[in-house]
């Protein structure tokens, strides 16, 4: 900073050197064209009231100074034109180099006018290009890493329904208690199929659809109410104890309500698939501020810390060989993960040694806000 002041101070001092050296030079030639015209008949009235009247030095002192004036002020304009001239080049040369397909340039920013501004705008205008190329570049390569993981997970079922089928067609069974356990393995083979289908394509729909859904202002409170209910009967099966923990006032949130159940479902179906050694599962509905926080606890099988990162991860499987058994197709935590990112919010989960909770963060709806103001003015 300090040199590019020194810079900016020397080219000053220059111009004013140069602008005082010309005006020395014109008034000297001025002075030589006065002697020549001083006895002009005509002039030289003029010329002598000017002498005597105002002074040679004061004329010489007065026209030498605006002339340093002057050339001051048009040197510095050639040189500031000259200067912009240049930069004008550089962006040229740079969005050459930008229509080239190289994104990684940033154009430095010389001036604090219109080319400045102009600037500012092209090198956002560069990396907001450089950011939506990136972005279709990922999601290419999630479609392309989802048809891999889509192969090999329905490869699996589909090759052991073949197998049995194959068994059956060729009459290769002892008896019909033998035929009968084949159709059964086929029947469940083929409707863990079926559920794998069915959320492979709820999860492409929920990230690859471009069609928005419908929001509304969703009661919070009301939904985790009635899925609960809903989930009364697994929970009875299973022997497990539901704990609602919902504040006394409705929280709303801004969402699709049908997209905000298939989260909260997932996650719940996951904590009832791997709690239900624990014997309670604990949903807790709490505000911070304009966050509602929604915690879901399992006291079951707990998820060691080196797996936690990945558990939102499509077809990622703690426990690989027991799907077969849970039914788990690995993808209802990443359909979830998806769900509440399209609401602008956030999930995690954390585990210790007695149980696992996850948590979601949800933005509460203004018309909360509204309702809580109301009361509020009607308590006063």
């Amino acid at each position: 900073m300090k040199n590019k002041n020194f810079n900016i101070n020397k080219k000053y001092i220059l111009i004013v050197i140069l602008s005082i050296g010309l005006a020395f030079l014109c008034v000297y030639y001025l002075l030589s064209i006065a002697r020549r015209i001083y006895y002009v008949p005509w002039l030289h009235d003029f010329m002598r009231n000017l002498k005597y009247g105002i002074g040679i030095y004061t004329i010489v002192i007065g026209t030498g100074i605006i002339l340093s004036l002057v050339f001051f002020l048009l040197i510095r304009r050639i040189l500031s034109a000259e200067r912009k001239l240049k930069y004008v080049d550089e962006i040229s040369l740079e969005l050459q180099k930008i229509a080239q397909g190289n994104l990684n340039i940033k154009i430095p920013v010389r001036e604090s006018n219109e080319l400045g501004e102009l600037t500012k705008n092209i090198n956002k205008m560069v990396e907001q290009l450089k950011t939506s190329i990136e972005d279709e570049r990922n999601a290419e390569r999630d479609k392309e890493e989802l048809i891999t993981s889509v192969s090999h997970d329905l490869r699996t079922p589909l090759t052991s329904i073949l197998g049995y089928l194959e068994l059956i067609v060729n009459n290769k069974y002892k008896d019909e208690e033998e035929l009968k356990n084949y159709i059964n393995i086929v029947y469940n083979k083929s409707q863990r199929l079926k559920k794998l289908i069915d959320q492979l394509f709820e999860f492409t729909k929920i990230n690859y659809n471009n069609t928005k859904a419908e929001y509304s202002d969703i009661n919070l409170s009301e939904l985790l109410n009635q899925l609960t209910d809903e989930f009364f009967p697994i929970f009875q099966n299973e022997k497990i104890d539901c704990r609602l923990n919902l504040p006394p006032k409705k929280i709303y949130v801004f969402g699709n309500g049908d997209m905000l159940v298939r989260a909260f479902e997932n996650i719940l179906t996951n904590a009832v698939r791997y709690g239900k050694n624990g014997k309670y599962i604990d949903i807790d509905l709490v505000q911070s501020n304009n966050t509602v926080i929604v915690k879901i606890t399992n006291y079951g099988n707990t998820i060691p810390k080196h797996f936690l990162p990945f558990i939102f991860e499509r077809f990622y499987r703690i426990e690989p060989s027991r799907s077969e058994a849970t039914g788990g197709a690995g993808l209802g935590l990443a359909i979830a993960k998806s769900i509440i990112e399209l609401h602008s919010g956030q999930i995690s989960a954390y585990s210790d040694k007695e149980k696992t909770t996850f948590e979601i963060h949800l933005k509460i709806s203004t018309v909360d806000k509204i309702i809580e103001n109301t009361n509020l003015g009607g308590l006063c």
